[in-house]
């Protein structure tokens, strides 16, 4: 089965882009109750994703920081210390499951790399819990 049945398309899903402040980034966290969001460059490809530790360990290790400063600090130069890999659209459900594993959702980009969406841990989870008890 490919994973496509189970995309949740971009225009469906809070991202922000690498240009975006620190401030920027943590208001879009807040305003949608997540604890990582994925991150897309200029071109719209994915380039990582943007988790709460992150900054808060930016937080810890800028002493001199405030509320106000982080309006100047762009999400592209936040540390990231977890990697959430992508994931191609054409790919299987078995190749995706390890990822699954150890990431919320898993991004799912296009042939050139372009973000196109993700897929939700959670509806992997349901898909297999169905056939499972069926």
């Amino acid at each position: 089965m490919e994973i496509s049945s189970f995309l949740l398309p971009k225009y469906q899903v809070a991202y922000i882009t690498s240009s975006m402040s620190m401030l920027e980034a943590l208001e879009q966290l807040e305003q949608h109750h997540y604890t990582a969001i994925p991150i897309i460059d200029t071109e719209g490809k994915y380039v990582g994703t943007l988790s709460e530790g992150d900054l808060l360990w930016k937080l810890r290790q800028t002493p001199d920081l405030t509320f106000e400063k982080m309006a100047e600090v762009p999400v592209s130069e936040i540390q990231k210390h977890v990697h959430n890999e992508s994931v191609f659209i054409k790919a299987q459900m078995e190749d995706m499951l390890t990822l699954a594993a150890d990431q919320n959702f898993v991004p799912v980009v296009d042939a050139e790399g372009l973000f196109i969406g993700i897929i939700r841990r959670k509806d992997i989870i349901e898909y297999y819990t169905r056939n499972i008890m069926d």
